[in-house]
């Protein structure tokens, strides 16, 4: 995403000067003016296109993010100032992407710039909308340290749900590339060597010749199917990086056979835990749920959340748009009744969220479980094709010797 250097004035006429991320330059002036700014001067930064190719920027982990909300929590109750903080902080951090924002975080707080303002210039690549409201809401409560606690635990309940899925994803994935190798190198140099065997004009079963074709197709138009997968990858990576590939698959996801089940567990876990999170920070209703919907990392949740918005405002319950959208379970539907009729919504999502946090690292062994003696007969069968239709000639030499 293009940065952009700004030099603009505050509401006290104060000059201020840093640096931001943003799709194009207009939307970079619009994220200032909503701000309260007036704009001076913004120019996008230009990179080499060599630093572009080879140099590109590290991205902020959300492991790191969490150790350094800790850490400034830390510091800020021991009364360090808060410029002092980030300055020692983006000196002391190994990313250097992440020691850049908060080296120009500080200076912009310096400058007179609030805390949240300056992050939110990084929003959504670094930090996520919930990050920036809780830290906004700290500022005005006059408790930043608390807030800088829950986001800590936050994101590491975030990345343990992200390890989670990971653990379970990663097997298959490992075990298709072990067979594409193996299935690469059969054909590339096995096959190759039983052909030789085969006289000229002779008769092959149909798998032998396809196997055989296949493999000569492989040896001998190599870069045509590199091009092709080359191709194939970036154009899929091309769709799903738009908004219509990622609805695609936030539809798709849902329905697969194995892992549908796991990743409704882990939306609703991350939707329920980020709306408790927020509301226990002391965000109203309506600004803690259009952080959580997106945060949700489900279109349909989000606009699910976005109903019971507006739903809210006519006077309604959260509940009933939820239980419209068809995707949240039971459980979470009536233990937001519960809480919104006893006032303790935020106290009861946290459990909901403990609940399938709880599910999805259970889940997860079991697909574990269940997955690796399925990849390994996957594996096994495609190998035994590819042997077979080689073995079938002389399998038919034998039988007709015999005979």
């Amino acid at each position: 995403m293009p940065i952009f250097a700004y030099e603009v004035l505050d509401r006290t006429g104060s000059q201020l000067t840093g640096k931001m991320e943003s799709e194009h330059e207009i939307s970079a002036a619009g994220r200032l003016r909503k701000m309260g700014y007036i704009v001076l001067e913004l120019t996008e930064i230009k990179e080499s296109p060599f630093k572009m190719a080879f140099g590109a920027r590290r991205k902020v982990k959300l492991a790191e993010l969490a150790i350094f909300s800790r850490q400034l929590a830390a510091m800020l109750s021991a009364g360090i100032p808060l410029t002092r903080c980030l300055d020692a902080l983006s000196k002391q951090s190994k990313n250097p992407t992440l020691a850049g924002i908060l080296a120009v975080v500080s200076r912009n707080v310096e400058g007179g710039m609030s805390l949240s303002e300056s992050l939110r210039a990084y929003q959504p690549g670094v930090f996520t909308s919930m990050y920036v409201d809780m830290i906004k809401a700290g500022e005005m409560g006059g408790n930043m340290e608390e807030m800088l606690q829950s986001l800590s635990e936050q994101l590491d309940r975030e990345k343990n749900l992200r390890d989670n899925v990971r653990s379970a994803t990663t097997y298959p994935i490992v075990v298709l590339a072990f067979a594409v190798i193996v299935v690469l190198a059969l054909m590339f140099f096995i096959v190759p060597v039983f052909i030789s065997f085969f006289p000229a004009g002779a008769t092959l079963p149909l798998p032998t010749r396809i196997v055989m074709g296949t493999s000569e197709s492989l040896r001998h138009f190599w870069y045509i199917h590199l091009l092709v997968v080359i191709l194939a990858a970036g154009g899929l990576r091309a769709y799903m990086a738009s908004e219509s590939g990622q609805r695609a698959w936030d539809r798709a996801k849902f329905r697969l056979p194995v892992f549908g089940d796991l990743f409704v567990k882990v939306t609703v876990a991350r939707f329920c835990r980020t709306l408790a999170t927020l509301l226990t920070g002391g965000l109203p209703v309506l600004q803690a749920l259009d952080a959580a919907g997106p945060a949700s990392g489900s279109f349909k949740v989000a606009e699910a959340v976005k109903l019971a918005g507006t739903r809210i405002q006519q006077g309604q319950n959260i509940s009933v748009p939820l239980e419209e959208s068809g995707f949240f379970p039971p459980m979470v539907i009536n233990m937001v009744a519960v809480g919104e009729e006893t006032g303790d919504l935020s106290s009861l999502l946290a459990r909901v969220a403990t609940f399938y946090e709880e599910e999805v690292s259970t889940t997860t062994k079991a697909l574990t479980s269940l997955i690796e003696p399925l990849m390994i007969v996957f594996v096994g069968l495609i190998i035994g094709v590819i042997v077979i239709s080689v073995y079938l000639p002389i399998f038919s030499v034998v039988t007709n010797m015999g005979g």
